[in-house]
């Protein structure tokens, strides 16, 4: 299967700290919140979980619950709920982060915008594609109207309503949000940017449904090119790519290279994030299939050839 690759907002710290709030150090829930971000980062998300929790627990005694500050620390929890599957508890986080932002800055400031895309991103997750896409496109307008129309969060919100566009089938919308998306970034970054190979990459997954396999195949092989000289050659994101290279190799025939970028995918991917990681299930059933296909083909080759001798 072709993999997608989402654009999240972290919130990466509480805003401001009050030195005379009592009943607890307002100090210890950023150094947790921090914390949990490096937990999160490094994919240890049980841990992260925990930090965030505890940090929480302080934030609400010190701020009280609808406070900013715990916006901020709801919304990260409900990243790692996201990541480790608790789709239910990701919901509630981005849903009470989304009421205190709103009640707090009011409807249309841009950490209102970072609930919504977050909110957005695991109703599709949930299969609310509605309710998803009308949370991507209110992000879109608040940060259009913030930053103006081509800003990296604009893009990040395109790439998202892109996603979902393509999930419900409007693959000439989602094309159209993906090559925003591209054009925005290389503006922003440069076109060597790993903003740019997600977005790149994105399209490239649009462009293989709409049955441009070498167009798809020349976005997957730019975005491997970018994400091997950002990250190196051994990245999860890189065997993200790969894998889809080999997705479009295979289906234009090339069974050989795509055995061998299902190969490196696995590889990458047993490595980095451990042999019981769900994308490394997704790279070995990958490998699995094209190598029956192979053996199919060299049993079709040979029956020809005994054919042609009778």
């Amino acid at each position: 299967m072709l993999i997608c690759i989402i654009c999240i907002f972290l919130a990466l710290q509480a805003a401001a700290i009050d030195p005379d709030a009592g009943g607890a150090d307002p100090a210890d829930a950023v150094d947790l919140n921090n914390r949990g971000l490096a937990l999160y980062a490094s994919g240890d998300l049980e841990e992260a979980e925990r930090c965030f929790e505890r940090a929480l627990e302080i934030a609400e005694r010190v701020y009280g619950p609808d406070h900013p500050n715990v916006a901020t620390i709801v919304n990260n929890l409900g990243l790692s709920f996201r990541d480790s599957g608790d789709a239910a508890g990701a919901k509630v986080c981005f849903e009470r982060s989304l009421d205190i932002g709103e009640r707090a800055y009011g409807p249309d400031h841009p950490m209102v915008a970072t609930y919504l895309n977050n909110l957005g991103l695991v109703l599709r997750d949930m299969g609310d594609l509605a309710g998803a896409k009308s949370c991507f496109e209110r992000a879109i307008e608040i940060d259009e109207r913030v930053y103006g129309p081509d800003h990296p969060n604009v893009a990040i919100n395109v790439n998202n309503l892109g996603l979902v566009l393509q999930d419900m089938g409007d693959l000439p919308g989602a094309k159209a949000c993906f090559e925003r998306a591209v054009e925005i970034d290389e503006q922003a970054f440069g076109p060597d940017h790993p903003n740019v190979a997600t977005d790149v990459n994105n399209l490239g997954g649009v462009l293989w449904d709409l049955g441009d396999l070498p167009g798809s195949k020349a976005c997957f092989e730019r975005a491997l090119a970018i994400g091997e000289g950002a990250y190196g050659p051994d990245h999860p994101m890189v065997a993200t790519t790969v894998n889809n290279l080999g997705w479009v190799l295979r289906e234009m025939g090339d069974l050989p290279g795509a055995k061998a970028c299902f190969e490196r995918a696995l590889e990458i991917g047993e490595r980095e994030r451990g042999p019981d990681h769900p994308m490394v299930a997704t790279y070995s059933d990958n490998l699995d299939l094209v190598l029956r296909e192979m053996r199919w083909q060299e049993m079709a080759k040979l029956c020809l050839g005994d054919n042609s001798t009778t």
